[in-house]
């Protein structure tokens, strides 16, 4: 169980070939699940292949060769424009799950799948005429995620939990190789279920909707649906005992050193003129960027806390998801 580098909402798609059903069905869905539906089974192929992303995480990656065999070349990942992904108004229109009636008369299901085969979308048959072995046929080909049966009891709880399922998918198969990198040093807390779930838990309890993996300090960043950005800091061991370092190499005040070196604070710096770190100006006010971490218990200690992110840490503030939904008005859903 791994976390994804970054999850954010995204739509879900609805295609079948009775309007009076599409209705219907996005009216019934969870208000929280942004979702666009099509009726005629063109169009949604013109609109998908126009918005749809290709396979990878949008991140720039530096390769430092200096004459140096391919295995032992440098690679330098800018993660900040991880978390800057917060920035893109568009980032919820994206599709991310496909749900799609069988039997339709310009195609079916399941040649509208082979049709986008090659998008990063999960795909949904939601159909009440395909039988159990088209379903399995079409699994074991790769063209499906998921077959329901329209007329399954509680049909509808169904879907909206394979929904909510497969868009966790999404995110982390493009999370894969990225997420492999970056385990290697400071986010080995991505690979690490006993974290997972922690960070699982805070999205339910909290109300957070996005997340990224934060830079500096390592961490993650969490938004909720109304853009309220939270950071969750994230330190093991060795960073506790690095904290303290800098903190001492800076001529700390002696109650703070005894308070890192004892595990009872972990500090987040985010004055907007300094660098995240430790200055003298900050000796008397150090409890204000100070809170008590809590410890999770996996493969490692995990030391974490949360934290109010400044605004000063974006250069333009975010859409929010809760402007998004506004925007998706019953009149401009239905293609």
């Amino acid at each position: 169980m791994h976390l994804p580098v970054y999850a954010h909402p995204t739509l879900t798609i609805l295609i079948d070939d009775s309007d009076s059903f599409l209705r219907s069905l996005s009216f019934q869905l969870d208000p929280m699940l942004a979702n666009k539906t099509f009726h005629d089974t063109s169009e949604a192929l013109q609109w998908l292949r126009a918005s749809a992303p290709d396979s990878t995480v949008p991140l720039h990656v530096n390769f430092d060769m200096q004459n140096l065999p391919a295995d032992q070349c440098n690679v330098a990942l800018d993660l900040e424009r991880i978390y800057r992904i917060a920035e893109q108004g568009e980032r919820f229109a994206v599709p991310s799950v496909l749900v799609v009636d069988y039997s339709m008369p310009q195609m079916n299901g399941l040649e509208f799948c082979e049709q986008v085969a090659h998008l990063p979308c999960k795909k949904i048959l939601f159909t009440g005429a395909a039988d159990e072995k088209v379903a399995v046929s079409a699994f074991n080909r790769g063209l499906i995620d998921r077959y329901i049966k329209k007329s399954d009891d509680h049909a509808l709880d169904i879907l909206e939990m394979e929904i909510a399922t497969l868009q966790e998918n999404y995110f982390d198969h493009r999370s894969d190789t990225l997420r492999e990198m970056v385990a290697l040093h400071d986010y080995r807390f991505l690979t690490d279920p006993a974290f997972t779930e922690v960070v699982r838990e805070l999205k339910r309890t909290l109300g957070f909707v996005e997340h990224y993996i934060f830079p500096n300090p390592t961490g993650i960043l969490f938004l909720d649906q109304h853009g309220k950005a939270t950071l969750m800091m994230v330190e093991t061991e060795q960073g506790m005992y690095a904290q303290y370092e800098v903190a001492r190499d800076s001529d700390a005040p002696r109650s703070l050193l005894h308070a890192l070196l004892e595990r009872r604070v972990l500090t987040f710096f985010s004055d907007p003129f300094g660098d995240g770190m430790y200055t003298s100006r900050m000796s008397e006010n150090w409890h204000r960027y100070s809170a008590a971490p809590r410890i999770c218990q996996g493969k490692e200690n995990y030391y974490w806390a949360l934290f109010d992110l400044p605004g000063h840490y974006f250069d333009q503030r975010p859409v929010t998801y809760g402007q998004f939904l506004q925007t998706l008005q019953p009149q401009t859903i239905a293609a």
